[in-house]
């Protein structure tokens, strides 16, 4: 089955829903795989079909396609105004990820520049750069980037990644959804952009940061297995901040798009984590060292290292004449003094105004340092023109530098030396190279590289007579904000609180009067695993987990279903299939004798309907099928005999195996049997005290009791603490009950203890045993489930050949409810399909029966 969207994704951000009908007329379009960029006339949404393209490859290679918000290129006007110049980006990250790509992998990158090109100028353009740099520029109109970049990218998402709400309006910003249609408007322009040279049998896609976070939905859309992985440098959010996003689902669900997404931490990978399960329910698993989540039979890898620096970049600025000028230059400048060293974009998360008073605070708490200790700040420009509360940062920075300087400065020194200005590379490895300790207070920060090129360029290079690059020990300290990114990494780094002004304080004086010693030896431990942790590393490691990921793609059949941002690929084994009506009562009408078993909650039931008693729809289905001496009807069901003597009442030639087959009733009986060998509940006087342990102590939890076995459910609890809690009590529960003849199983939801012998799956076996002793083996197996417990039926079914309890030639139908992975090979999609087929089925039923009870 596949099915379509007609929904524009714009008119969905919108908000407006535009009438389902008949699939508009298909207008020309251009090939998917060009060799040059093109435009492409028709790049509407309503096309979801695709499960692989239909262009044969035309790379023997694998390419990687790096799509960005800007290319890692400088552009400039010429002088004479006739054209434009154009040059790498050496200091953009995007430029060193080939560094861990295969040598005869072709990078292209998918972008957009950061000049305003003049529209009868783009195509020009757009050749060169292609021809040149293997660079594919997306053109957004000024009022796009105004709306998309400054607006909804940092008034919006930048600030509530770094946990910053908009409690008014001057505060962060309200929700606006005209910039949240500008964000998916200009992702579907780089959507575009990536279509035109795209050859998706062939290429790798690799998605960078919050500003294309709707781009996976896009391309997935058109591209059913295409292999697409998602890198975020910003945090993520816990998910009681995330959750405030008005538009928290579309964003998750298009990241879920994605084959692998990559965080710097753990922490940022479990917030995401988090988010998926409270929103979606979704859990994730740990297997051989990997995460992964399971969506609609997809595994979305989780990946989980920070960046690194181009470990090449830094040393070729090292070895540069002018930079040991410069050197020496800031030596004679700071003779005599220690230097701390901040650097930081003109950022409010950036909280330089929080080291500025820690230096206050070191210099009234430690008076020695005075006129001996200097903090040298460098303050880089903003990034785009959706910065908050620039004006008052800088206005606050400005007046603690005069304060400070004024209080604890005199002629020939400044304790604090305020440089608002962007320094290139060059400049800022001279002044690494002259500081004792770099200090970073971002209050919340992606990763923050500056760490890192700080402990590179003060190990120096060999053959160099310059500074820390020549034979003298090498030291590197470092007091850095525990809510930056690359924290975790640097172990011997002084953690602080920036928040606490006093403790970083205290951080920065311990930071200097360490011993010589022990600040050798934690440089030495950061050189390590900044030199081996390098980007080419990284990108290495991400290409490799994306490969592992979408290994299966060409293997599993997959197709589209849902509308607008709800769009995902259910991807599923190739001989898993629908049920088809057709040709199940095809074979029911041939059988001679049918075996029929059903769950109930889940199958013929909704999971959540208040009501659980069967509708009389069901119940006349019910008793038609049992009604025919051909078939063998069970409901097969986790629920106690007597809620379902009383739901099934009416039916008189209706099966019941209650309690998992505990109990069971056969067609025509009153009694029921019990199929344990032992009435011995005794083990439940051990367990039912642990169940109520965890109960009183999760919110929302509680025990079901049954004759056999004990439930305890946590649906309605917290799910993150309900998980936690279940896990932890599953593993209690198998200790004390370790030596008892009792299986302790989890499920949705729920824990629960019952006897070894109570299986659904030995259900299925009694019944299939009785029919072919009694002469009549069944030539026909309806079975129907919807969750794990479900799964032993379609197991022993599947086994049930070969065990000589069922024909070759029986027709068996092992079919769960729901697009899942399961042992079952067909499924329907819900409850209303599984009703709609047992009706065809009825219909073609030769001896139906009513009952009383029905009849009146």
């Amino acid at each position: 089955m596949q099915s379509r969207s007609y929904t524009n994704l714009l008119e969905l951000a919108s908000g407006n829903f535009p009438v389902m009908g008949r699939e508009r007329e298909r207008r020309k379009m251009m090939p998917r795989v060009m060799t040059v960029p093109g435009s492409i006339t028709e790049l509407d949404d309503d096309q979801a079909s695709s499960v692989a393209s239909d262009n044969p490859s035309s790379l023997a290679m694998d390419r990687m396609i790096i799509v960005a918000n800007q290319l890692p290129l400088k552009s400039k006007r010429r002088v004479d105004n006739k054209g434009w110049s154009f040059s790498w980006d050496e200091e953009s990250l995007l430029l060193r990820i080939k560094d861990g790509l295969p040598d005869e992998m072709e990078v292209l990158y998918v972008g957009s520049l950061n000049v305003d090109v003049d529209p009868i100028e783009q195509d020009d353009v757009a050749q060169v750069l292609l021809d040149r740099f293997g660079c594919v520029p997306t053109f957004l109109p000024p009022n796009l980037i105004e709306k998309f970049y400054d607006g909804f990218c940092k008034k919006q998402l930048w600030p509530l990644f770094h946990y910053m709400l908009p409690f008014s309006v001057d505060h962060g910003g309200r929700f606006d959804r005209s910039m949240w249609e500008a964000y998916v408007a200009a992702n579907k322009l780089f959507s575009q952009k990536v279509i035109e040279v795209i050859n998706p049998e062939d290429d790798f896609v690799w998605i960078h940061d919050y500003h294309l976070m709707v781009l996976p939905t896009f391309l997935r859309r058109r591209f059913n297995r295409l292999r697409m992985g998602f890198f975020l440098h910003s945090p993520f959010p816990s998910s009681e901040i995330y959750r405030t996003l008005p538009v928290r689902e579309e964003i998750l669900k298009a990241l879920l798009n994605s084959d692998l997404i990559g965080f710097h931490t753990f922490d940022y990978a479990r917030h995401f984590l988090s988010c998926c399960s409270r929103m979606f329910g979704l859990e994730y698993q740990s297997k051989r060292g990997y995460i992964g989540l399971d969506y609609y039979g997809r595994t979305v890898g989780i990946k989980i290292m920070p960046v690194g620096i181009h470990m090449g970049q830094i040393e070729s600025v090292m070895k540069l004449a002018d930079k040991e000028w410069r050197v020496a230059e800031l030596k004679q400048q700071f003779e005599g003094k220690t230097v701390f060293l901040g650097v930081d974009d003109m950022d409010v998360f950036k909280a330089i105004n929080l080291k500025l008073l820690a230096m206050e605070q070191l210099l009234k708490t430690h008076p020695s340092w005075q006129g001996r200790a200097v903090l040298v700040q460098i303050a880089n420009p903003a990034r785009g023109k959706g910065g908050i509360y620039l004006d008052e940062i800088q206005a606050e920075i400005e007046e603690s530098c005069k304060r400070i300087n004024d209080q604890f400065g005199k002629p020939g020194y400044q304790p604090i030396v305020y440089i608002d200005s962007p320094l290139g590379i060059n400049e800022r490895v001279a002044y690494y190279s002259i500081a004792e300790c770099v200090v970073v207070t971002a209050v919340r920060d992606g990763l923050n590289l500056t760490p890192y090129e700080y402990i590179v360029c003060r190990e120096g290079i060999s053959g160099s007579e310059t500074g820390s690059e020549s034979n003298e020990p090498k030291k590197s300290m470092l007091v850095v904000s525990e809510f930056i990114g690359c924290s975790p990494s640097l172990s011997g780094a002084i953690r602080v609180n920036p928040w606490n002004v006093e403790a970083t304080a205290e951080a920065m004086n311990e930071a200097i009067s360490m011993s010589e010693a022990e600040k050798q030896l934690r440089h030495e431990k950061h050189y390590r695993y900044v030199s081996t942790h390098n980007v080419g590393y990284w990108s290495k490691s991400f290409l490799q987990d994306m490969e592992r990921t979408c290994a299966d793609h060409f293997r599993k059949r997959c197709w589209g279903i849902g509308l607008g941002f709800g769009f995902r690929v259910v991807s599923l084994d190739p001989n898993f299939r629908k049920l088809s009506i057709d040709d199940i009562v095809s074979a029911y009408i041939k059988a001679k004798n049918r075996a029929i078993l059903l769950d109930y909650d889940g199958t013929v039931m909704p999971q959540n309907s208040i009501i659980k008693t069967p509708s009389r729809e069901v119940i006349s289905i019910l008793n038609t099928l049992s009604g025919d001496a051909n078939n063998k009807v069970f409901i097969v069901s986790g629920r106690g005999r007597e809620s379902l003597s009383k739901a099934f009442s009416p039916c008189k030639k209706l099966g019941i195996a209650a309690e998992h087959g505990y109990f069971m009733r056969w067609p025509g009986d009153v009694e029921w049997q019990t199929c344990g060998h032992s009435n011995d509940f005794g083990w439940m006087q051990m367990a039912e005290p642990v169940m109520k342990l965890y109960t009183e102590a999760t919110d929302g939890s509680s025990i079901e009791t049954k004759e056999s076995a004990l439930v305890w459910q946590y649906r309605d609890a917290d799910p993150g603490f309900g998980f936690a809690q279940a896990k932890e009590m599953l593993d209690h529960l198998e200790s004390v009950l370790a030596n008892e003849p009792v299986a302790v199983k989890s499920g949705q939801y729920i824990v629960e203890v019952k006897p070894q012998e109570a299986s659904k799956g030995l259900v299925a076996e009694k019944i299939f045993t009785s029919m072919a002793e009694s002469g009549k083996q069944a030539d026909f197996v309806l079975c129907i489930g919807d969750d794990r417990s479900d799964e032993d039926m379609f197991e022993i079914i599947g086994n049930a050949i070969s065990r000589n309890m069922l024909s070759v030639n029986t027709n068996v139908f092992a079919c769960t409810v729901g697009q899942k992975p399961s042992k079952a090979k067909y499924y329907l999609d819900d409850t209303s399909e599984v009703i709609l087929m047992l009706e065809n089925l009825a219909e073609a039923t030769d001896s139906p029966v009513t009952s009383e009870d029905e009849s009146e």
